[in-house]
């Protein structure tokens, strides 16, 4: 029964909702094997999945566990999802300027996916942050400051966590029905009342064209209506890293950055505008304009980042436990000119050889290492200028930096 049904989706053939039922909770009950479970997944990648196999499968993620209620939390719950870029940390700056306005933010958050950092690698850099909170933990920290962000609970869409960590290390990541499938039915499953999805498009994103990025955008508004739940989504360019900083304690720090109104400039400050703008018209049923003010005003009188602060000391973060390495490796440019590209995708694959991400999904993260980019898309420099710093373990050895900066 195991290879009859992984051979018809292998052939190209949907599979009836008792079919994905039987498959995919029998892996979660260990009677499908990794292996079998490998070949599904990438049977699924190479021909894809029916709308009614994909609200299927979201609705197997979904009852594989519990449905969070907060209901008795006053406001509108609105989630965001990022589907994962180099250098994005959207989620630690986003989420304490739309709670600082009053939205309150119930953010169940990942790992890392390949070159894709996750937020929840990213949190784990701070000494003593929590991010394995229970269901009561997540209810009553909302309650008392609006915010939270979490590892997804043990009860939480359970069977997604298992097929996602089997993701990472198969080439399956980037199968839009598993990508759809997996946001939405933890997004669903977490309780949010409205959803904001960020599509990331471009050589460092999962998805690398713009049709992927609109087919992905139409499957997720199509499961939103499905369980009656509004969902906008926003297609942001990953064809360059996300501000200055990749790497988990790096990050942190640039998210830090902004959320002190330092940086107000970058590609990164002005996705995160945008983001917060959405989330806080959703969530107060007001133009994006109106948004937009609020949002500025909370970045500037430092409210956002007090809010953070609040967060990080709930879930018994340290924020001067922070640290990066010790050993770097300074890059100058050999030429003079404008920056005209930064290679993404490049220096995804290079933060993961130093450490900052995992090839297994076994694998430990270095969070020290990483790298910060000087200079950005559009900046001039002369030759000599420091185009970046890696941040490195003392036995690192670089073969290469060459063609990841465009320079003319």
């Amino acid at each position: 029964m195991i290879v009859d049904i992984i051979n018809k989706k292998r052939l190209g053939m949907a599979l009836s909702y008792e079919e994905l039922d039987f498959f995919f909770n029998g892996y979660l009950k260990g009677e499908v094997k990794d292996y079998q479970m490998s070949s599904m997944l990438m049977a699924i990648c190479i021909n894809g999945m029916t709308d009614e196999e994909i609200f299927s499968l979201t609705k197997i993620f979904i009852e594989s566990g519990e449905v969070l209620d907060f209901s008795d939390i006053p406001g509108i719950k609105v989630d965001k999802h990022s589907t994962g870029g180099v250098g994005d940390k959207t989620t630690l700056i986003i989420a304490p300027i739309v709670a600082s306005l009053g939205v309150p933010v119930i953010k169940m958050s990942g790992r890392g996916l390949g070159y894709t950092g996750g937020t929840i690698d990213k949190l784990e850099s701070i000494g003593g942050f929590r991010i394995d909170l229970s269901d009561q933990e997540v209810h009553e920290q909302v309650k008392n400051i609006g915010v939270v962000i979490t590892g997804q609970t043990a009860d939480l869409a359970p069977m997604d966590k298992a097929i996602y960590a089997l993701r990472d290390v198969t080439a399956t990541v980037s199968s839009i029905p598993l990508i759809a499938s997996s946001i939405m039915s933890k997004k669903i499953a977490s309780g949010a009342d409205k959803i904001l999805i960020d599509i990331k498009v471009g050589e460092g994103a999962l998805l690398k064209t713009p049709e992927e990025a609109n087919k992905l955008s139409e499957l997720m508004i199509k499961i939103g209506n499905f369980y009656h739940r509004e969902v906008r989504t926003i297609i942001s360019n990953m064809n360059v890293p996300l501000g200055h900083n990749i790497g988990n304690s790096l990050e942190v720090l640039e998210a830090i950055s902004i959320l002190k109104g330092e940086d107000n400039s970058s590609n990164l400050y002005k996705l995160c505008l945008e983001l917060s703008s959405e989330m806080i018209s959703m969530g107060k049923n007001i133009s994006k304009a109106e948004a937009q003010k609020e949002v500025v005003e909370s970045i500037q009188t430092l409210k956002a980042y007090d809010k953070f602060l609040e967060l990080v000391s709930a879930q018994g973060g340290d924020l001067s436990s922070l640290k990066v390495s010790d050993h770097v490796i300074e890059i100058p440019s050999k030429v003079s000119g404008t920056i005209m590209n930064i290679d993404a995708l490049s220096l995804g694959k290079l933060s993961v050889s130093l450490g900052a991400g995992r090839v297994n999904k076994e694998d430990n993260i270095d969070y020290t290492v990483g790298i910060y980019l000087h200079k950005l898309v559009g900046e001039k420099v002369e030759a000599g200028d420091i185009l970046a710093t890696l941040y490195v373990k003392d036995d690192f050895s670089l073969t290469s930096f060459d063609n990841i900066f465009t320079i003319q």
